[in-house]
């Protein structure tokens, strides 16, 4: 087995999971009608390794918003099993995206009704549920715009404004299936509802503690460790400047433009080379 081999299947065993083969298998080689084709914007998004880019950007936001964290804080067990909550939100995405209609449901349904069981109350007093449209629709928002931000910087072909557009629309799709309160459908719509969240965000102790997890004690073997920061730096080097101040992250534009960029770039290159099939 060469070097891309191993590479390939380390990254793909620490995404998919031991069961990703058997996943992998369902969701490309099941017969049936798909929601969406290859040519679609979000096939080209989320099957591009700058999807790797955008998932840790998409967790820094997200855990902006006080409530959200706390759902992440007490109900995921992202410390204790990281990989595991990667690889569902992984395998989620990629069933719903690739998948045929009938396996695609049936993930939003396996989906919701976990989204059922989690509810609290936030270190602030406030209670919340993760079935709530609202904060389904803050998750959304952060994931579509990190994912297509990572795309535009980082895609091995960026989309075209309407394409961009598509690609809104067809991810709102499944996060109406979710249960999203009325999820934008263009990119002039997913800045508006961005702006619109900004008030509720704030800087919390689990959100900047969960920052710290992401970004320096990442549970990453050593040898994937500098591939894993290139990474991580490109994501921050994505965050908009007034998410930086509450996860204490810094604003360094000529860092970011000379190391992280390039870095960032170099990293996604050699994962799409690493998971190329075979010849």
């Amino acid at each position: 087995m060469g070097v891309r081999d191993r590479l390939g299947e380390t990254l793909f065993a620490r995404v998919a999971g031991d069961d990703g083969e058997r996943r992998r298998q369902r969701i490309h080689g099941d017969e049936g009608p798909r929601r969406f084709g290859p040519d679609d914007p979000i096939q080209r998004v989320h099957g591009d390794a700058s999807m790797f880019v955008g998932g840790i950007r998409a967790l820094l936001m997200q855990s902006l918003h006080p409530l959200a964290m706390a759902a992440v804080d007490q109900h995921s067990g992202y410390r204790g099993d990281p990989w595991g909550r990667l690889q569902r939100t992984s395998g989620f995405i990629a069933e719903t995206t690739f998948g045929t209609i009938d396996n695609a449901d049936r993930a939003v349904r396996v989906v919701r009704a976990v989204h059922k069981r989690i509810n609290g109350t936030a270190p602030d007093g406030r209670p919340y549920a993760a079935d709530d449209p609202h904060l389904l629709t803050w998750v959304h928002v952060a994931e579509v715009d990190s994912f297509l931000r990572a795309h535009d910087r980082y895609g091995v072909r960026p989309l075209a404004p309407g394409e961009r557009d598509t690609y809104v629309a067809q991810a709102a799709e499944v996060a109406v299936a979710l249960g999203a309160d009325d999820p934008p459908t263009d990119t002039a719509g997913l800045a508006a509802r961005l702006a619109a969240y900004r008030p509720e965000l704030a800087s919390t102790p689990a959100a900047r503690e969960a920052a710290r997890f992401i970004l320096l004690t990442p549970p990453v073997p050593w040898a994937l460790r500098p591939g894993y920061s290139a990474l991580a730096g490109a994501a921050v080097g994505l965050l908009p400047r007034w998410a930086r101040g509450p996860l204490r992250l810094p604003w360094l534009p000529i860092t970011e433009t000379v190391a992280l960029r390039p870095a960032g770039a170099v990293a996604t290159r050699t994962i799409r080379w690493a998971m190329q099939p075979s010849a």
